[in-house]
């Protein structure tokens, strides 16, 4: 029954590399849908989420089970506990990345947002898709210098959103109210996607010190 349990603890491990590696690629294709106004691939993306959900569901029924029916010890109840949050986390982070990719669908065949705020999306994809790539390293290899890359890259990308609030609010801001918005809420989807990286990164970073981290957002 041990070796039963040790199993599926490492499964549940796998689960959560699966779903960060959807959450990645669900991430990298929403901004290139959203750069380049691709409606196929916006679609792509919005169909997908529900690999992710399902899977987050399927998780944390394990998770529930192996509680209820296994009274894990200290170590193994903060892995299951821990996979319990961490899957909650992933599937936001899908979520935003399907945001982006319906708002790209709403305002098709439009662009969501002006010229002058690409440069800044531009950049804050690639910290996201930099965050969600660390993290499946993280969990596969629960390396923890990671963990302080994750919270790094995270800071670049609260600068960057905060900016974007600079750009909207300023004076030669010209672009109509749906528009404003709809920049707002791009720059708060990515991050959001950051922040819930780096809940994830502390909960791996609390599973291997026994640890917890203040910075817990």
């Amino acid at each position: 029954m041990r070796k039963l349990f040790q199993a599926d603890l490492i499964n549940l491990g796998e689960q959560l590399i699966q779903i960060t590696t959807l959450v990645h690629a669900a991430m990298e294709k929403a901004y290139t849908a959203f750069e380049n106004i691709d409606l196929q691939l916006a679609e792509e993306v919005i169909a997908a989420d529900v690999q992710i959900d399902r899977l987050q569901v399927e998780l944390d029924e394990k998770a529930i089970e192996l509680l209820a029916l296994q009274g894990p010890v200290a170590s193994d109840l903060r892995m299951i506990v821990g996979a319990l949050r961490m899957s909650t986390s992933l599937e936001r982070m899908g979520d935003l990345a399907r945001h982006i990719a319906q708002l790209t669908r709403l305002r098709y065949p439009d662009r969501v947002a002006p010229d002058v705020l690409h440069p800044v999306f531009e950049k804050m994809s690639k910290l996201s898709t930099q965050i969600s790539a660390r993290l499946i390293t993280l969990l596969e290899t629960r390396e923890l210098h990671l963990v302080a890359e994750i919270h790094a890259l995270n800071e670049q990308l609260n600068d960057l959103h905060a900016s974007v609030f600079t750009i909207v609010a300023a004076e030669d801001w010209q672009q109509s109210a749906a528009t404003s918005v709809d920049s707002s809420l791009v720059s708060r989807f990515f991050e959001r996607f950051g922040d819930h990286g780096v809940s994830v990164a502390n909960k791996v970073d609390y599973l291997v010190t026994g640890a917890w981290d203040s910075r817990e957002h």
